[in-house]
């Protein structure tokens, strides 16, 4: 799939360009999903290179040094040298996660279903097993690779956190990509 063709994927860009503010919060957010795949999953860059194949848009996520950069764009990673992301890298990343969640929605489902019986119940998600590892996962990488909210608290990675958790499983479902994708948008423009 050439990347002209990204729009086929229900991807259409809405009316007017995305603006340079819209595409430094897609950036973030689109960091901030894999990030909560990897914490729920445990994959890394091999699953989401392979996914990149799978979907024929490995020319625009060619090796792990091109993700690492790509994944770096967030304003809110750690470190130098941020690169652009331009409007066919966004959509590759999209169809990149929706393709995992899709993958690893047995997974998504039963910490959501998990989530919601801990809620019901009054307790506290992170006693749960499956949730407590993805919270602590999620929040030990959180602090370890991003650098824009040092301060942010426990309470506050929690609940980023199980609203990712929540979102990935909009995205495993049909039509996930385009959710994704106006859901990107919608909150680059808040």
């Amino acid at each position: 799939m050439d990347p002209s063709s990204l729009s086929e994927q229900n991807l259409a860009q809405p009316e007017g360009a995305s603006t340079p503010r819209q595409l430094h919060s897609i950036k973030a957010q689109l960091d901030l999903v894999l990030l909560a795949l990897e914490a729920l999953t445990g994959l890394g860059s091999d699953a989401m290179l392979a996914a990149a194949e799978g979907l024929g848009v490995s020319d625009l996520l060619s090796d792990r040094v091109n993700l690492w950069r790509l994944r770096q764009a967030s304003p809110l990673r750690k470190g130098q040298g941020r690169k652009k992301l331009d409007i066919d890298e966004g959509r590759a990343l999209v169809l990149v996660c929706c393709q995992l969640a899709i993958a690893h929605r047995d997974t998504i489902r039963q910490a959501v279903a998990r989530l919601e019986t801990t809620l019901a119940q009054g307790q506290a998600p992170h006693r749960a097993a499956q949730l407590g590892d993805y919270l602590d996962a999620f929040s030990n990488a959180y602090q370890d690779r991003m650098e824009a909210d040092q301060t942010a608290t426990t309470d506050e990675l929690t609940t980023l956190g199980l609203k990712l958790l929540v979102d990935l499983l909009f995205y495993s479902g049909a039509g996930g990509s385009r959710k994704l994708w106006v859901a990107l948008l919608d909150r680059a423009g808040e």
